[in-house]
């Protein structure tokens, strides 16, 4: 009897000891690792355009409406977009979702000169660029207004073929590309959109349980499902990272309405329905949730999270009235124990996996009808910037207005370190054509980010960053022959002697959108740059030293 005791009760030990130990010392298994083999190479940027203290608009060839012109119903969400090098020649490409026509392929020439081709048909909603096979070139994933998935595979010289992605058969609205189980291949999460599904197909077969969120295994470059954590869903955005600091990657799923939003933390057993258990880790949430953003504002090593909703920035009477149709719906109400509240919120953690709501205390919580808001360091002060794009057209609920249209301005929010404040006019991103996806990048490879507005009703739009606030530095990883080639999920720590800063490799963020897995670092000014510390997806550590600025550092595992 002892011994039988003994046989499983030291598996529950051991497996004890191992998860206080990654608790207390989580770099002790990397320091155990011996370094990956890595080829390192450093390439000056461009030099910068004439600086004008601004960013200067730029018109691009695609337009995301309808056949008519008129926005019905949830037509009004409009269109994802990506950022990705398409054609490995070190630019970045542009892919941009259409409602009725194609969508857009904007090839990076140089020097912001770009090519169009397409790629197939719109009504689209998110955009998504991953290298689903593994071969070294990005695919495209895109999802539809009726919940359809739709998988582009990368052949090379600008071909795209439409391929299925094995094994992915329910309705899916927002996509998520995380190495889940930590065996190194990025495993995919679905979210659904119902509402959507059932105004634009008419029928409740896509809701209930065919629809909700879904955890795909990767296996082997085919997909089987292995949990639904929901049957229904309305979500507009998703986010993985770990919620809790056990070393698991854990899901958040920003639901639209008065759907409250999911979060499952993984439990240690697989990815299987025992693998994730529900949980509420925050006092506040937003209401309608349409924008999930990862980043460290205040760069103490801990990812804050960013989720955007519908908040006036102004209360004038003219804001307010204009407003009246969502008022009228039920904005602002509240109900007993309701976690949600119709503004932005940013969680900060303590460490111990705890959170607290920051976007009052820092300015952040009224952004207007935001659909997608992200933080990247717009001016190279070494502190991350929010930028968030806002507008609403529909026929019916704005039926009063001009066009159909409740016209607002995008908003940016100066980091100045303590809190967030209104960014400078002169900067000219107070554009108001009805912003929807939107990413952020260095297109012309000059050390800072200019800014992609994918809007409705309006060309898409190319903000060419000419503030020069201070030189950047780019960093890029790759993996190549491994299932996880772009090093999907790993951390990248830029050391400097006026502190830290942390990047994260990731496929997805903000509203319906991919950016770019490039990293960007706006190193303060007089700070000098030390040492690239990154942690690869499986926890092994790479260090880069003698850091420049205003370089592209390109680090290539060559070996485990």
């Amino acid at each position: 009897m002892t011994s039988v005791l003994l046989s499983a009760t030291i598996p529950l030990m051991k497996r004890f000891i191992g998860l206080l130990l990654a608790l207390l010392l989580p770099g002790l298994a990397a320091a155990q690792t011996p370094p990956p083999v890595v080829t390192i190479m450093r390439t000056p940027l461009i030099r910068p355009a004439p600086c004008t203290g601004a960013f200067v608009a730029h018109d691009l060839p695609h337009t995301t409406t309808t056949a008519d012109g008129i926005i019905r119903m949830y037509q009004a969400n409009g269109a994802g977009l990506a950022v990705a090098d398409l054609d490995n020649d070190g630019d970045l490409d542009l892919v941009l979702g259409a409602e009725a026509g194609e969508n857009s392929l904007l090839w990076n020439d140089g020097a912001l000169r770009f090519r169009k081709t397409t790629l197939g048909q719109g009504p689209t909603r998110m955009v998504s660029a991953v290298d689903v096979d593994a071969d070294g070139r990005i695919d495209l994933v895109l999802t539809t207004n009726t919940g359809a998935v739709q998988y582009w595979r990368n052949m090379g010289d600008g071909d795209f073929q439409r391929r299925v992605l094995p094994g992915v058969a329910q309705p899916a609205y927002v996509i998520a590309w995380a190495d889940l189980d930590r065996d190194g291949d990025p495993d995919l999460v679905t979210g659904a959109y119902d509402a959507g599904f059932l105004t634009d197909r008419g029928s409740e077969y896509l809701v209930g349980p065919g629809s909700g969120v879904f955890v795909y295994e990767n296996r082997s470059g085919s997909f089987a499902v292995a949990a639904q954590l929901a049957d229904e869903a309305q979500a507009l955005a998703l986010a993985v990272t770990d919620l809790n600091g056990d070393g698991l990657d854990d899901l958040l799923v920003g639901n639209d309405f008065d759907v409250p939003d999911y979060v499952f933390l993984q439990t240690g057993s697989g990815l299987g329905p025992d693998g994730w258990r529900a949980a509420e880790p925050f006092a506040v949430t937003t209401h309608s949730t349409m924008s999930l953003d990862l980043a460290d504002v205040n760069n103490d090593g801990r990812m804050d999270i960013f989720a955007g909703d519908m908040k006036p920035v102004n209360r004038d009477t003219a804001t307010l009235a204009a407003w009246i149709p969502l008022m009228q719906a039920g904005y602002e109400r509240r109900r007993y124990r309701d976690l949600q509240r119709n503004e932005n919120v940013l969680q900060r953690a303590d460490g111990t996996g705890d959170y607290a709501n920051l976007a009052y205390r820092l300015g952040l919580d009224a952004t207007g009808w935001t659909w997608s808001a992200k933080f990247g360091d717009l001016d190279n002060d070494g502190l991350l910037d929010l930028y968030a794009v806002n507008g609403m057209i529909e026929a019916e609920i704005f039926a009063g207005l001009p066009n159909h249209e409740l016209v607002e301005a995008n908003q940016v929010r100066r980091n100045l370190g303590n809190r967030f404040a209104p960014g400078p006019e002169e900067w000219g991103l107070g554009s108001t054509r009805s912003g929807r996806s939107m990413v952020m990048a260095d297109l012309d490879q000059d050390g800072d980010l200019d800014i992609v507005v994918n809007n409705l009703r309006a060309p898409a739009q190319l903000f060419e960053n000419r503030v020069c606030g201070g030189d950047g530095l780019l960093v890029d990883l790759a993996w190549p022959g491994s299932p996880n080639p772009a090093a999907l999920g790993a951390q990248v720590r830029l050391e400097t002697d006026a502190g830290a800063q942390l990047r994260l490799v990731i496929a997805q963020s903000g509203y319906l959108s991919s950016g770019p897995t490039q990293l960007h670092f706006g190193p303060a000014a007089g700070a000098t740059p030390r040492t690239l510390v990154i942690t690869w997806p499986d926890r092994a550590q790479t260090r880069v030293e003698d850091i420049a600025v205003h370089e592209r550092v390109q680090v290539v595992r060559t070996s485990n």
